[in-house]
């Protein structure tokens, strides 16, 4: 599919400067882009593939001299890049329908205009919506409850009794509503405590690839609206993640911890069990997070600690073997001017 420069400036709400009757059929990096192609520039690393790029045309904050062609101004580049990849998105499966190679069971309700693949396997009294598209592989447990146009890619397995909104994307390989991780000691052996909650997902929530979202040990684990996961995310039991969260790939929050609304946890963070990160936080990169994170607070760091203290204390480590031998050198001095004063006290 091809639209004109118009047209897709009239998308974004972006000024031309240039021919605004330009074809084009596809987006793609400064770098990769070719004829008949736009591209965005947002950042002045990379001034030097926007001086030798291809593409027909270009989104920018603000004209630019090193480009010579077309140009969209809009006032946040990056945001009108994901708006015109979505013109250009990946069309949705050949397939549709409902094929006689799934195992669904006779108790189950399937909505309008739903596609169903094969090899997947719906249980008892389960209820998917309209317009909902199950991969190949997808499981979906006794009396889950799937919204409309929902999308479930291959592998995905939801267990009995979770809820999953409208206009919600779970990508291949996770798992939503696994047992939480949770044991009693008894002497020496271990004590399963029975996981009987479960997991609710609400609308317009996207959860990346091979994500594990352990059901409720009682009540509910929930993840909001508008909630964005990464691949390889680990949420536990109880857990309560608020609307427009971003969770990046490798984080690991522990059970009953409460995540507020529209907070950022980098890759690799993890959070204790119990702890509240409230609205609008930010946890850098690898921070392990031991105790409540304030409301629009920024910290990092394993323990967590303000951003820009441990900015200053990070700096600091490497340098922290130089601090000790001059340190032990200082002790050394000490010790032989006490010993100094020592010997003219006795004289």
């Amino acid at each position: 599919m091809s639209y004109t420069l118009k047209q897709i400036a009239d998308l974004v709400g972006g000024q031309i400067i240039g021919n605004d009757q330009i074809v084009i059929s596809g987006i793609n990096s400064l770098v990769e882009a070719k004829e008949g192609e736009i591209s965005f520039f947002s950042d002045r690393r990379y001034e030097k593939s926007l001086r030798s790029t291809k593409a027909s045309a270009l989104l920018v904050a603000g004209h630019t001299d090193l480009y010579a062609g077309s140009q969209v101004v809009v006032p946040r580049p990056a945001l009108s890049h994901a708006r015109v990849a979505g013109l250009f998105s990946f069309p949705g499966p050949a397939f549709s329908g409902i094929s006689d190679k799934a195992l669904i069971h006779k108790s189950s309700v399937i909505g309008k205009n739903t596609t169903v693949f094969p090899m997947v396997y719906i249980g008892e009294d389960a209820v998917i919506g309209d317009e909902v598209t199950l991969f190949p592989g997808v499981f979906v447990g006794d009396r889950v409850r799937i919204g409309h146009r929902t999308v479930l890619y291959p592998n995905v397995t939801i267990l009995e009794r979770c809820i999953i909104g409208n206009d919600v994307a779970i990508h291949a390989g996770t798992v939503i509503g696994s047992d939480g991780f949770g044991y009693v000691r008894d002497g020496s052996k271990n004590v399963k405590i029975p996981q009987i909650g479960i997991v609710q997902i609400d609308d317009d929530v996207e959860i990346g690839a091979n994500n594990c979202v352990d059901r409720a040990a009682l009540g509910t684990t929930w993840i909001k609206r508008g909630v964005k996961t990464d691949n390889l995310v680990q949420i536990a039991h109880n857990v309560v993640v608020g609307e427009d969260t971003v969770i990046v790939a490798q984080a690991a929050i522990a059970g009953s911890a409460h995540i507020g609304k529209e907070v950022v946890l980098g890759g690799q963070v993890a959070i204790s069990d119990h702890v509240h990160i409230h609205d609008r936080a930010m946890v850098g990169s690898q921070s392990g997070v031991p105790k409540d994170v304030k409301s629009g607070e920024i910290v990092s760091g394993s323990p967590a600690m303000p951003h820009r203290l441990w900015l200053r204390t990070s700096g600091l480590l490497p340098r922290l073997p130089n601090f000790s031998e001059r340190l032990r050198a200082l002790e050394k001095k000490m010790e032989s001017l006490e010993n100094q004063i020592k010997s003219k006290t006795t004289e």
